[in-house]
């Protein structure tokens, strides 16, 4: 039996590829690759991927983070970025060699994903599709079974491993033959068909795209951080605050014990400074106006001051 490692992305047309694939009895490995701007959940509760997989019929799951390899890419894209911060053409490129060094490990005989024709704009028009095939090294062992037949025949279907007439000749960004396609699968539970990534968020992707512009460090930490809370830059400075206890703690949480934390000694946000040297007055000025409480208190005369948070259970 034919295996192929699925590129899973919990979207629709990743389910629906994988499905054509486990129809032509090819078995399924859905790789699902995360970093902090898509999937991160799944690194402390990996049961819904799972529980996916399962559901869709697939025949084995894998998380892999590749949040190293990608904050390369984020560095310095070669094909350069989308709306924000999304590196699309390169982000494919990345995992595509990643998934060929799996397919050695796991005996995998080709990739399977869920691309589209024309579906975006920057990574899956087919000259960049080509482009993708071609420098990640993929070549034709790449199959895209929802596009096939608008595509050149891959090694799978030359090799009588999977049966191109059986494969689609989808384009453009209408879902109305992927929905019909689930339908026809049983599929009920439809993923929304907005991107995953934070990357394209435009508060998210703004200010990575900051933290680039301006040389400041971007490593697996940061690149966490900046999924939370309000980011505060000021020439050599750069601190994050806390919106709500949540974040409070997931910041905490992330950078006990490397980094110190900061807060007042009234009810406010928590702080951690990822550059620059600590400056006292610079830390009061903005824990005190995200804290109304503490604003309070000091037009009432009493003694506000920063602290240093030394366990979660202070916040």
């Amino acid at each position: 039996m034919p295996t192929t490692l699925l590129l899973f992305s919990e979207g629709l047309d990743s389910y629906l590829a994988g499905k054509l694939m486990k129809r032509q009895g090819i078995k399924v490995i859905a790789v699902r690759f995360i970093t902090p701007f898509f999937g991160w959940s799944l690194k402390q509760n990996p049961a819904p991927f799972y529980d996916k997989v399962a559901e869709l019929g697939f025949d084995e799951g894998k998380i892999i983070d590749i949040t190293n390899e990608y904050l390369d890419v984020l560095n310095h894209p070669a094909y350069g970025y989308g709306s924000y911060a999304n590196p699309c053409i390169d982000c494919k490129m990345c995992m595509l060699h990643k998934a060929l060094e799996i397919m050695e490990k796991e005996h995998a005989d080709f990739i399977t994903t869920g691309e589209v024709v024309g579906q975006r704009p920057m990574s899956q028009n087919k000259q960049a599709m080509n482009l993708i095939q071609r420098k990640s090294g993929a070549e034709d062992i790449l199959l895209r079974p929802l596009c096939a037949k608008l595509l050149p025949p891959t090694l799978p279907e030359q090799k009588g491993w999977v049966n191109r007439e059986e494969l689609l000749a989808i384009s453009g960004r209408s879902r109305e033959e992927q929905l019909k396609l689930a339908r026809e699968f049983g599929i009920k539970d439809i993923p929304s068909p907005a991107g995953g990534c934070l990357l394209t968020d435009p508060a998210i992707g703004s200010r990575v795209r900051k933290v680039l512009r301006e040389n400041r460090p971007l490593t697996s930490l940061t690149a966490e951080l900046l999924t939370l809370g309000r980011h505060i830059f000021e020439e050599d400075r750069w601190m994050v605050l806390g919106r709500n206890r949540e974040e409070n703690r997931a910041i905490f949480d992330l950078v006990h014990p490397h980094h110190p934390t900061y807060s007042l000694n009234e009810p406010s946000p928590l702080a951690v400074i990822l550059q620059g040297e600590k400056d006292e007055e610079a830390l009061k000025k903005w824990l005190m106006k995200y804290s109304k409480k503490a604003r309070e208190a000091t037009q009432r005369g009493e003694n506000v001051r920063v602290t240093e948070i030394k366990t979660k259970n202070e916040i």
